[in-house]
């Protein structure tokens, strides 16, 4: 399911290896820190081996989302089938200099309809921490609907269902 997408202000491709400072930014941001988890992430090199890391994985996707006009990355969407779902997961995130300006939706609306078109995407799920509000009212948007809580690795998640 690595295709390239494209919306209204938006060019959403496939993660590549030579992503890897945009990586390194973005997973140093504080809501990455804060909601998804501190990769250790501070060099090239880690850099390269995560991205790696992340295209040797069966069933796992990551999209860069670049500004149409300038080319600029400013965020990831991710799919994967996560070892205690059953179902794949939907997933985002954005610079916080991207924020509040529907990017996040653009993009993310873009890749859903994508994956419609797959038989294998009918049903996807979201997971977040009860905190990440801004996540929960986007999941929502996206008509994501709340299915349960739920904790993994001893942290209290919310899970979403659509389709």
């Amino acid at each position: 399911m690595q295709i390239a997408i494209k919306s209204e202000r938006l060019f959403i491709t496939p993660l590549a290896s030579d992503d890897f400072e945009f990586i390194k930014v973005l997973v140093n941001t504080p809501g990455w820190i804060k909601f998804i988890g501190d990769r250790n992430i501070h060099s090239k090199e880690a850099a390269q081996q995560y991205i790696q890391k992340i295209l040797d994985k069966e069933h796992t996707h990551y999209w860069i989302v670049r500004l149409k006009d300038h080319g600029v990355a400013i965020g990831i969407i991710t799919l994967m089938l996560r070892n205690y779902l059953n179902d794949y997961d939907f997933g985002f995130a954005f610079l916080p200099e991207y924020g509040k300006q529907g990017f996040a939706f653009e993009a993310a609306a873009a890749v859903l309809n994508e994956l419609e078109i797959n038989s294998e995407y009918k049903q996807l799920l979201a997971i977040t921490m009860q905190q990440n509000v801004s996540s929960i009212k986007l999941l929502e948007k996206l008509g994501f609907v709340f299915e349960k809580n739920m904790v993994i690795d001893n942290e209290e998640l919310k899970m979403f269902k659509r389709g």
